[in-house]
């Protein structure tokens, strides 16, 4: 999946977060969005999939050349954008094992019972996950870092073609990080033109999931991009004197 953002400029609560905003992401690259807090790095996740309480004050996001400013978030989910959220909400009453299968029939996925749950406690093993999460209410007195995994989860068995990834590396210990870095590098091999956008503060996740494009967010904008490389540069200079450095990127 290609996306491209136009020079979108978006306010919430009569605030103007991005402003002036352009990305392209092409099918099969990883991109990732670095800054400080504040920057609207979250913002950009959420107006990507659709968020009601983001305004698109100008600008437009595409899809496969097609404009999807005014799509529901339902409609986004159906062309194959998924974000997995920082912090992931938990709903009572509906197990892991019966949100996802509903996700799929409404997608057009339908399969077997026998079929779907073979696959589902098939990739449950893939992140180290009991099966007895999968019955329990969705989310309902996980860890963090379980909550985490089940994102994942949702990954594997819906099959997005552009995934976000909003702060996944939060909540997650080193251990839990590496084995969902593992399933996702694997879901891209298996599936190389799948899309991904890494919204991040730390260098930790690009070096498990490596980008081949970092962009620095400030004041609503991309003020620096580059390939790798750059993640090094945060990591040593920090943000203000990373996207000044000029030529030092194929040097460090």
């Amino acid at each position: 999946m290609k996306l491209e953002i136009k020079k979108i400029s978006v306010k919430t609560n009569d605030k103007e977060i991005l402003k002036d905003l352009s990305l392209e992401i092409n099918s099969g690259e990883i991109h990732a969005i670095m800054g400080p807090n504040g920057v609207g790095k979250s913002t950009l996740s959420k107006v990507i999939m659709g968020y009601p309480d983001y305004q698109i004050i100008n600008g437009s996001i595409m899809v496969d050349n097609k404009e999807i400013n005014n799509l529901e978030i339902d409609e986004r989910s159906k062309l194959g954008i998924f974000l997995v959220y920082q912090n992931p909400i938990s709903i009572d009453g509906v197990t892991t094992s019966e949100l996802i299968k509903a996700s799929m029939d409404s997608k057009g996925e339908r399969q077997g019972l026998y079929k779907y749950v073979l696959e589902l406690e098939g990739n449950s093993e893939k992140l180290k996950m009991d099966k007895s999460m999968l019955h329990r209410g969705f989310n309902v007195s996980f860890s963090g870092g379980e909550r985490k995994k089940n994102e994942i989860l949702q990954v594997l068995m819906l099959k997005p073609k552009f995934i976000i990834l909003d702060e996944l590396d939060s909540g997650l210990d080193v251990d839990s990080l590496k084995i969902v870095s593992e399933a996702l590098n694997n879901y891209l091999l298996e599936n190389p033109d799948t899309s991904v956008l890494i919204i991040t503060h730390y260098t930790r996740i690009l070096e498990l999931i490596k980008p081949e494009f970092v962009h620095i967010l400030k004041n609503g904008h991309i003020v620096k991009s580059g390939d790798y490389n750059l993640s090094k540069l945060i990591e040593k200079y920090g943000y203000n004197q990373s996207f000044e450095l000029e030529g030092n990127m194929n040097n460090e």
